[in-house]
């Protein structure tokens, strides 16, 4: 079921989800949500949501990117749900990028870490630990800043750089696109 998308200004986005106890990934309920999450990602192109971005402070996450029109510079994720999710940071090495986001309705430069490892639960409850590099790396850091109750307009270093989706279009893309692909050159060959 494609559930609404809260934006911006709803307390839930700025809820820290709460921790779902590993006996209850198989219930009904979390998988509902799962599956509900998956429908709600794709029905907007997201290349990932959040659970609290369907209203539901529960920390688990799904991402997947494949030939996204919204994202078409973001290298394949195959479809992943985190549940309970950690990350760590593998590294210094960063990357500047201008992020969009579904509960956000604008676009904005942020730094992103280049290199990350996620320790969490799959939807079956098995545990899972993955490495994410580059534009990959800052999508699982996206959705992970969710559940703990950021946005991309906390982690924005100069608000100068904010557009909206169709400014961005027009007056930033093509400049983004050539950098863009440096950094997919380098963390994606």
């Amino acid at each position: 079921m494609i559930r609404p998308i809260p934006q911006v200004g709803d307390p839930v986005l700025r809820v820290a989800a709460a921790t779902i106890p590993p006996e209850e990934v198989g219930s009904v309920e979390v998988q509902t949500l799962i599956d509900d999450l998956i429908d709600t990602m794709r029905n907007a192109n997201g290349a990932g949501i959040a659970a609290n971005q369907v209203g539901v402070p529960l920390r688990v996450c799904v991402i997947g990117v494949d030939r996204n029109p919204r994202y078409p510079y973001k290298p394949h994720i195959p479809l992943t749900v985190l549940v309970n999710p950690t990350v760590t940071v593998l590294g210094d090495d960063s990357f500047a990028s201008n992020e969009g986001c579904l509960s956000v309705p604008l676009r904005g430069d942020l730094r992103r870490w280049a290199h990350v490892e996620v320790a969490a639960l799959d939807r079956t409850g098995a545990p899972l630990v993955a490495r994410f590099d580059g534009l990959s790396a800052g999508t699982v850091q996206h959705e992970v800043d969710h559940l703990e109750g950021r946005l991309i307009v906390d982690h924005v270093e100069d608000p100068t750089t904010f557009s909206t989706w169709e400014n961005f279009d027009r007056f930033h893309k093509e400049a983004f696109m050539a950098h863009i692909s440096t950094v997919v050159d380098r963390y994606h060959p």
